[in-house]
């Protein structure tokens, strides 16, 4: 008598697969999603912008973060609708992890059964970089649904099931991430590496490579034109050794999950989709790094969805193996893993749902602000993109003179407005009784790195006395006073 139906576990149905991880990922991302009501500053820039008007960002994307324009966009549509708040903030980042979490599991469940599937979806929104992610204000988890999605669709063609509105719902997704993230076309050759992996056959390459051109025709002028702004980017360090260690032993977790595949009589299998899509992305980001620095997880977010099906490939292996033991304990593989992995990751998990966990606070120094002013007080922002602060917060700086600003931000099309010559900055300094310094804390402040912020500190140091002083997750507020008989 056959063993085969006798050691196979009952599985889950398929709705239960695909609807199970998208609702536990949603609900980890509603966990804690004000993050004690903090933003930080990336953050802070996408709710500045959200509030302009479509004008004005427009303006604003032609000198600078032209790479966000759709986002900003979106955000901008958002705003309007509900209100700007932190819910509206990292709501759609939320929503997309959702649907990318889905489509992991829709994959895991097409090449490697229910268990492979539902396993990957859930680990997914476990994912330390996932959490972090998945309440940002920023594209990137919009950029990995998106890469979810188009991966759903190349294996749904790549089975022969798929019609032409399926390749130009494919060639639309991959743009459409291109639009959020131009390094998201990073997903392209880690895509024809998978048709390269499954022998997929000329007729597929051709309609592949159609779509593909289509989809970087879209993307091209935008890569093009961020060029022009690289400046954005100097900021990143240099690649080291050190940065690899992490994207390293992702792809030796992705390998041995990898080598727990077995193809289910078929040339397309999960290891020729997972690992190509978790390996590419960051070896090619290793490797634009090497020509110009770019090495930034967030920019790679999405090949994690290749890791998460690596991994639901070995849940699945593993519920296999017990089901040949012991039948009745293979469904309860699944639950205790992911009770272990709740339990070992719960640290982190809090830690990304703190305050701390983001290098500062915009909100946090509003609220000194308002405490801190007086009547005919000034203040000043070290550097200029300390500003934001007020561009979030307007409220709390009613009534104080921003006296080194020369053009706002809207009127100069730029995050953190223009701000007037040295000279003339020391001048109204000097003319000031009080002034409120807006800046970063000792432990991430930088020194004085341009003329305007030298000026600033000559003259606070020389002329006027520290009366006051707020440190509060990572912002910094401090009140001068002009020193009696300083001329």
């Amino acid at each position: 008598m056959s063993t085969a139906h006798t050691v196979r576990p009952s599985s889950p149905s398929p709705l239960l697969v695909r609807s199970v991880p998208a609702l536990w990922t949603f609900a980890l991302g509603l966990w804690g999603l004000s993050r004690q009501d903090s933003v930080w500053r990336d953050e802070a820039a996408t709710w500045q912008v959200a509030r302009r008007s479509t004008a004005e960002t427009v303006h604003m994307l032609g000198n600078v973060d032209v790479v966000h324009g759709l986002y900003y966009l979106l955000m901008h549509g958002l705003f309007d609708l509900f209100g700007p708040g932190t819910a509206v903030l990292r709501l759609p980042s939320v929503v997309a992890m959702a649907v990318a979490a889905s489509c992991v599991a829709a994959l895991g469940h097409r090449l490697a059964g229910p268990w492979a599937g539902l396993g990957g979806g859930l680990a997914l929104g476990l994912l330390p970089a996932v959490q972090f992610y998945l309440q940002e204000g920023r594209p990137y988890a919009l950029v990995a649904a998106g890469a979810g999605i188009a991966t759903l669709l190349l294996v749904t063609l790549l089975e022969g099931r798929g019609r032409a509105v399926h390749w130009v719902a494919y060639g639309s997704t991959v743009a459409m991430g291109g639009l959020l993230n131009w390094l998201s076309l990073m997903i392209l050759p880690a895509h024809l590496a998978t048709l390269l992996w499954s022998r997929a056959d000329r007729a597929t390459g051709r309609r592949w490579t159609g779509a593909v051109l289509a989809a970087t025709t879209c993307v091209l002028p935008l890569v093009l034109f961020s060029r022009s702004q690289s400046a954005q980017v100097s900021w990143i360090p240099p690649l080291t050794w050190h940065m690899l260690i992490g994207p390293t032993i992702l792809l030796v977790i992705g390998c041995v999950g990898a080598l727990l595949d077995r193809p289910r009589a078929r040339r397309l299998s999960a290891a020729a989709v997972g690992l190509p899509l978790l390996a590419v992305p960051q070896l090619g980001l290793v490797g634009l790094s090497l020509i110009q620095p770019l090495f930034l997880d967030r920019y790679v977010l999405f090949s994690l969805l290749g890791l998460a099906l690596l991994i639901g490939v070995a849940i699945g292996a593993a519920v296999e193996a017990v089901a040949r033991r012991r039948p009745r304990a293979a469904p309860w593989v699944l639950p205790v893993v992911m009770a272990v992995a709740v339990a070992a990751l719960l640290p982190q998990a809090l830690a990304k749902r703190s305050p701390a966990s983001r290098v500062d606070d915009v909100l946090a120094a509003a609220g000194d602000i308002r405490r801190m002013k007086k009547p005919g007080d000034a203040v000043l922002f070290i550097p200029a993109a300390r500003r934001d602060t007020r561009l979030v917060s307007p409220d709390a700086f009613a009534g104080l003179r921003d006296i080194a600003l020369a053009r706002g931000p809207e009127e100069s099309g730029t995050l953190k407005g223009t701000e007037a010559r040295p000279d003339r900055i020391r001048a109204v300094m000097l003319a000031q009784r009080r002034i409120l310094l807006v800046t970063d804390a000792p432990g991430v402040a930088r020194p004085p790195a341009t003329a305007r912020e030298r000026a600033k500190t000559s003259v606070l140091r020389t002329h006027f006395r520290p009366v006051a002083d707020e440190q509060a997750r990572g912002r910094r507020v401090t009140v001068y006073e002009r020193r009696s008989g300083a001329r």
